[in-house]
């Protein structure tokens, strides 16, 4: 910070009106343009320029500004920016969720009516497989055995049940080719 705005921040801070009116009517048009750069929306800039320099004289004997005036405004409008984009964003969300009303439930209910359909067909087309072939399906998928642990505890050979498990899940595609 040179000299000057040394100078310039005291006075701001004894209250002097005239120097804020001279720091608002400097960079007004450049924090607005700044703020339009995030906002895009004259009115909502304008605002946010406005809520920043009321803060600045409000608050004027609390603020500590350590790197230049210049700086410590353009900081202040880009944080500003950025929360009424994120407050915005949040009352969009809000305002789309009352115009869902129910329909996340109803989404909710018929997601659930379907995996309960699907997990249904699932078991109805493991009970139907052959026993054999059920019991080498159901070790490899339920319990995590590898072929070779499988072709051990049921003593087959693993090409048995890589065989068996083929089948088994062409079966299972068959079965259930509506969900796929």
């Amino acid at each position: 910070m040179n000299n000057e705005e040394i100078i310039l921040i005291r006075r701001l801070k004894e209250g002097n009106k005239k120097i804020f009116e001279e720091i608002y009517r400097f960079y007004y048009p450049r924090l607005f343009n700044y703020c339009m750069s995030y906002t895009g929306s004259p009115e909502d800039s304008q605002e946010i320029i406005q809520t920043i320099f009321l803060r600045l004289w409000i608050r004027r004997n609390e603020i500590k500004i350590n790197q230049s005036l210049k700086a410590y405004l353009y900081s202040a409008t880009k944080n500003e920016s950025l929360n009424y984009i994120n407050r915005n964003k949040i009352k969009d969300k809000y305002s789309q969720f009352k115009m869902d009303g129910e329909k996340p439930v109803q989404e909710n209910v018929q997601q659930k009516m379907e995996k309960e359909e699907l997990e249904t067909l699932i078991k109805r087309a493991i009970l139907n497989l052959p026993d054999k072939r059920r019991r080498i399906f159901e070790l490899s998928r339920f319990e995590g055995l590898k072929y070779e642990e499988i072709a051990k505890k049921l003593s087959v050979s693993v090409k048995t049940v890589e065989t068996q498990m083929t089948k088994a899940l062409k079966t299972l595609r068959k079965a259930l080719k509506d969900y796929l």
